[in-house]
């Protein structure tokens, strides 16, 4: 399965905004936007160049996938599932990446970012209705529970979670129970729920062209 493997405060820059790639780091002193927000390479000298409108979409779509660490091809996928769907072509394309196991996970507060997420279900520690998953990219449906493999209860990480897990904040669509560290679908999210720091309409223009 093909990853991004290089420095990701460097998507961050060239993205212009924190996109939480590497979660709580993220929030304190050494984030790389604090330290230098310019984007990665030489910077010219003179005048700033003008982003043309091909230019603007083509960031937020890069933003996009940086967010939820999705290479191109997956992502051209996701977007041709958005398109199949009734409704407004961007907003099912924001609900189908919300729907994604490991942002789930994420979501949760079981992970510090969605890339920790994706290596905790790649490992095998968590179960989707009390079966083991191992694919990151599985789309999770209303009334899905999402628990932890019960050999990885035994973990340090999972005893430092439990710890911890209360004081983290839950979307409106999703349930946890603090104590067993299982999870609930409450209801899909809906576009307005989701905090995205890209333009849904931008991406689909995108494609458009």
């Amino acid at each position: 399965m093909a990853r991004y493997t290089g420095a990701v405060c460097r998507l961050c820059r060239r993205s212009g905004d924190k996109l939480m790639l590497k979660g709580s780091r993220c929030l304190g002193p050494k984030c790389a936007m604090e330290k230098r927000a310019k984007p990665p390479g030489q910077q010219s000298i003179g005048r700033r160049r003008r982003v043309s409108d091909r230019g603007f979409q083509l960031r937020e779509k890069q933003k996009a996938r940086y967010t939820y660490g999705i290479m191109e091809r997956q992502f051209r996928q996701l977007f041709a599932q958005a398109e199949k769907q009734a409704g407004i072509t961007g907003g099912n394309l924001l609900v189908l990446l919300e729907r994604r196991l490991d942002n789930v996970v994420y979501r949760l507060g079981l992970a510090d970012s969605r890339s920790q997420a994706r290596q905790i279900v790649l490992h095998g520690h968590i179960m989707l209705n009390g079966r083991k998953t191992t694919i990151p990219s599985c789309l999770v449906k209303e009334g899905d529970t999402i628990s932890w493999r019960e050999g990885s209860t035994k973990t340090e990480y999972y005893q430092e979670l439990i710890k911890g897990i209360a004081a983290k904040s839950l979307p409106s669509w999703l349930g946890l129970d603090t104590q067993k560290l299982v999870g609930q679908v409450l209801s899909l999210p809906t576009p307005d729920e989701i905090e995205a720091k890209f333009e849904g309409k931008t991406i689909v223009e995108y494609y458009s062209r």
